[in-house]
């Protein structure tokens, strides 16, 4: 895979600077240390200040980045500003990787509404706002690339995840319009829509198809900004299987275990 990778692109497509949104995701993480090994020289990790976040700062750091952490809480937009826009007075920034959100608990979110707006507030309004800042700070600059984590769980509704998948519906429709925004600004949206990831958060819950690590979401992040792809499905073959579920007759896609 690494001749692979090599083959496709120079190195110069991968970005010398990162900043992260949601500095403790595990996926965010194996980005980090992928790019890092190739590229990257310096890292901002934005996220609730925490001994995780340190924790997650100081790996980094032993793999030779200066790192940096910025406190940065998905659900205050009105802090957004003020933190992001630290980190670009700082310096061009090559990439942002706006990575939180949370899964939430389907059953019990359905019984509790304010639990599942917590949901919705963190994936789809937190990104809205801290996309749109991190855009703009991207075109200002005249460069970059905004990679977005969304989900096959944003392509169509599912009874087992409709909050969930409703969050990042809201979010993946968003960054496909902000990338279409922002074309031919020199500033590139990437969105990332990975199946079921086995990392802390789905300990627990029964494997899915398509199940995929965040070594491999990371490695499909790696080829898309060398292609300078608009769309990554993690694994690629979920793309086709994705558009077949999409386009069922309701009727029968009720009848699905999903």
């Amino acid at each position: 895979m690494k001749d692979v990778l090599d083959r496709l692109a120079p190195a110069g497509r991968l970005p010398r600077s990162l900043l992260v949104l949601g500095g403790t995701s595990e996926i965010a993480l194996a980005t980090a240390r992928r790019l890092i090994a190739r590229r990257t020289r310096t890292v901002w990790l934005a996220g609730r200040p925490a001994p995780a976040l340190e924790e997650a700062a100081a790996h980094l750091r032993s793999l030779g980045a200066e790192v940096r952490t910025v406190a940065f809480d998905a659900v205050d937009p009105l802090a957004h500003e003020a933190a992001l826009g630290k980190v670009f007075a700082e310096g061009a920034v090559d990439m942002v990787l706006l990575a939180f959100g949370v899964l939430g608990d389907q059953a019990y979110d359905e019984r509790e509404p304010l639990n599942a707006v917590a949901v919705v507030q963190t994936n789809y309004t937190g990104a809205v706002s801290a996309g749109l800042v991190t855009a703009r700070e991207l075109q200002n600059q005249g460069h970059g690339s905004l990679v977005v984590l969304s989900s096959v769980a944003a392509g169509r509704a599912r009874r087992a995840d409709f909050i969930y998948g409703s969050s990042k519906a809201g979010l993946d429709t968003f960054a496909q319009g902000l990338g279409d925004a922002l074309y031919g600004t020199g500033v590139h949206v990437m969105v990332v829509r990975p199946a079921f990831v086995r990392t802390r958060a789905t300990a627990g819950r029964p494997a899915e198809p398509f199940t995929s690590t965040p070594g491999e979401v990371a490695t499909a992040i790696e080829l898309g900004l060398r292609r300078r792809s608009e769309d990554v499905w993690v694994p690629g073959s979920l793309r086709l299987m994705a558009s077949a579920v999409r386009h069922l007759p309701r009727a029968l896609f009720r009848r699905l275990p999903l």
